[in-house]
């Protein structure tokens, strides 16, 4: 994988840089995919079902509107994102089980951890553009994310 600063420095014109307001959990340092998307509020229930599904090849971007009040992930929907070969999940948002989260070869970044599990009344949107740190983040557009950050383009790049 290109490492972001490089990619920038190649293509910086195709480019949009998200603010860097987000911390790693995953144990992956590099990821990137096409990007799928959810909005949720405190509800888990639409990223489970979306995880659930075949990812390969795929980013889930969860905005939760940036609630630090709950997690929207954790070790069991992780896996099951791993399990289901997705490349990464950014979560606008909580996750938890931080310490089994790094242990999974998957990419995940999250604005924090909190042991609050979320609701599940079967709430949000799936497949919408979702603007948060700075970025819009459009299904089927590209992702690329470690370590220094995350780029969004609506193209792949050589």
């Amino acid at each position: 994988m290109t490492r972001t600063a490089d990619l920038y420095d190649a293509h910086a014109d195709h480019l949009q840089v998200a603010q860097p307001i987000f911390t790693d959990f995953g144990g992956a340092e590099h990821f990137e995919g096409i990007i799928a998307t959810v909005k949720v509020f405190e509800d888990n229930s639409l990223v489970r079902s979306t995880l659930e599904c075949e990812g390969a090849g795929k980013v889930l971007v969860i905005d939760g509107g940036g609630s630090l009040r709950c997690a929207l992930v954790g070790d069991q929907i992780g896996a099951l994102a791993q399990d289901n070969g997705w490349h990464g999940l950014i979560v606008y948002g909580c996750i938890r089980d931080s310490q089994q989260l790094c242990a999974l070869p998957i990419g995940i970044k999250a604005l924090a951890a909190c042991p609050a599990k979320s609701t599940k009344r079967g709430e949000g949107q799936p497949q919408l553009p979702v603007r948060l740190a700075g970025t819009t983040f459009t299904p089927g557009h590209y992702l690329w994310a470690d370590s220094d950050g995350i780029l969004v383009a609506s193209t792949p790049l050589p």
